[in-house]
């Protein structure tokens, strides 16, 4: 295998992708998924799109105010121009972007790619410690941040990083000094399609981040598959939804998806389940990203009738019950269209739209992708039998410079830690994680590092951190802490330990249930049985009395 000469003149992300032979096996059978070498996708999605569609259309929307394709074009380009003439960025270069979801962190993000730049998306509730080990892993140079975020990065202090913050007061924002280029044009770099576009952390079940590296072309692949064969998009749609850009399944769904298909996307910061709905029945929105945790809350509240205006409404992250989509249907009329994606390959590659749903499974391959579940042995799995899930495509796992890729991919197939069911029409049916990792409302959490910020208490002697169902979030943090002698067991004691987590580590990570024990299970040579703990969360399942004592 050979990769087509690079634009990057700092090759620091091509020089850590992982040897040829741990790639998975790529697969470009659809005629659209044949790129050119040269291939710049903030090209492909913005000046290309507007010059099909119209720039003056709108694109990007906010409660406040609406940007069209040409004011999308025209700040991409000035911040291209700002990073290169002020921070003398070249091609390869890593920038960090932090804020919710707004249009100058979207602007951001095409500017970089613009200029050459990879881009390493974040989550905006990060801590300081977890922005200072994402760019120990990925070298930032350059970070631009929205000014109420400054704070945890101030605090991170990550060596040689220069900050541009942008929403704020004064001539150093980057708002500021992007007017004061005006409209000067900003050629796009002539990157390659198999040229780092993004870095996009997902955490593993040890609690260090794993960095996934994706090309030009992948960041296409996806509208290219996903968007184009099941959700099937049109121009005048508006999208809006729930998820942070800085998660792909966000910014796929409210960026990438939209823009591929000249439609226009209604970027939210902030808001409870009931003030979205006001917000999509305001907007006329006809998409929506979500996580099942919303589509529960709307039941709940009796709000979801109100979201018949919808045309196409997608749930990934979890699992969606088939009661929950029931509950939906009958309230709405409309049908979820559920998925399963990882960030190792970038979107969903498993979905079902319209007639082809069945409320449970989450789907049949999408068009582009091919997935197995294999036995014991290797080989596929019998129909009605579970096992791990392996899928491949036209995008797939290169971890940055990681011993796990080995793990992840195998015999050119992703292993994405999920087991699962393939019944005998060939439809998915999810049984569950394979590893450790917790997810809640759509979120991934890493046991072991909410273990790490607790015990990080002078209170907490040890500590085992799993995930227990829940009603309302398909899953929560649940924490079994031994707690040094002498300390009350009481709800004070667990409310400042959940105090404690939210202020060490990104606040949707904090334990919402804690149950005090005289010990943890543990093996004979030491180690956690984390299955024995999860079995006491199953039996205690919906229970977040954090007073409560096992002995």
């Amino acid at each position: 295998m050979e990769l087509s000469p690079s634009a990057h003149v700092d090759t620091f992300c091509r020089d850590r992708l992982p040897p040829f032979e741990q790639w998975p096996e790529l697969l470009f059978e659809l005629p659209e998924l044949v790129y050119p070498d040269r291939l710049n996708c903030a090209v492909a999605l913005l000046d290309d799109t507007a010059a099909r569609h119209g720039a003056d259309r709108a694109c990007l929307r906010t409660p406040d105010e609406t940007w069209t394709y040409a004011d999308l074009q025209r700040a991409a380009r000035q911040v291209a121009r700002v990073l290169v003439d002020d921070h003398g960025l070249v091609p390869g270069n890593r920038v960090l972007l932090r804020g919710p979801n707004n249009p100058w962190l979207v602007a951001g993000w095409f500017g970089v790619l613009r200029a050459g730049g990879v881009v390493v998306t974040t989550m905006p509730l990060l801590r300081a410690h977890e922005l200072a080990t994402l760019c120990a892993i990925s070298t930032p140079v350059v970070a631009i941040c929205d000014h109420r975020f400054l704070g945890e990065l101030d605090t991170a202090a990550v060596p040689g990083l220069a900050t541009i913050a942008y929403g704020g007061p004064g001539d150093a924002d980057l708002t500021a000094r992007c007017a004061a280029v005006g409209d000067a044009d900003f050629p796009p770099v002539d990157t390659a399609a198999d040229d780092v576009a993004l870095v996009a952390f997902t955490s593993g079940t040890t609690g260090r981040p794993k960095a996934t590296l994706h090309f030009h072309r992948d960041v296409l692949a996806n509208a290219d598959t996903f968007s184009r064969h099941v959700l099937a998009p049109r121009p005048d749609d508006v999208f809006t939804g729930t998820p942070p850009l800085g998660f792909t399944f966000g910014l796929g769904g409210l960026v990438v998806f939209p823009l591929r298909a000249g439609a226009s996307t209604l970027l939210v910061e902030r808001a409870t389940p009931e003030e979205l709905v006001d917000l999509i029945d305001r907007f006329g929105v006809q998409v929506l990203f979500t996580a099942p945790t919303f589509y529960r809350a709307v039941i709940a509240t009796g709000a979801a009738a109100r979201l018949a205006g919808l045309r196409r409404c997608v749930s990934a992250g979890e699992a969606l019950p088939a009661d929950v989509w029931h509950r939906f249907r009958d309230a709405t009329g409309l049908r979820i269209i559920d998925g399963i994606g990882a960030t190792e390959m970038l979107h969903v590659f498993i979905s079902a739209a319209d007639d082809a749903i069945r409320p449970g499974a989450t789907g049949l391959p999408v068009p582009g992708y091919r997935a197995e579940v294999l036995g014991a042995d290797g080989t596929p799995a019998p129909d009605g039998e579970p096992g791990p899930l392996v899928v491949k495509g036209p995008t797939g796992c290169r971890y940055l410079d990681d011993e796990r890729q080995a793990a992840y991919v195998r015999d050119g197939w992703n292993y994405t830690g999920d087991t699962y069911i393939r019944d005998a029409d060939g439809y998915f049916w999810y049984q569950a994680r394979s590893d450790d990792m917790i997810v809640s409302s759509g979120y991934n959490i890493a046991g072991p590092e909410v273990e790490d910020a607790l015990l990080a208490h002078p209170d907490v002697l040890e500590c085992g951190v799993v995930g227990a169902p829940d009603e309302a979030r398909g899953t929560i943090v649940k924490a079994y802490v031994v707690l040094r002698p002498g300390v009350p067991s009481g709800d004070d004691t667990a409310k400042a330990l959940q105090a404690f987590t939210k202020a060490a580590i990104a606040p949707y990570k904090y334990p919402r249930a804690v149950e005090f024990v005289d010990a943890l299970p543990r093996t004979g040579t030491g180690k956690l049985r984390r299955t024995e703990l999860r079995a006491w969360a199953a039996a205690h399942a919906g229970n977040r009395d954090t007073t409560s004592r096992r002995a």
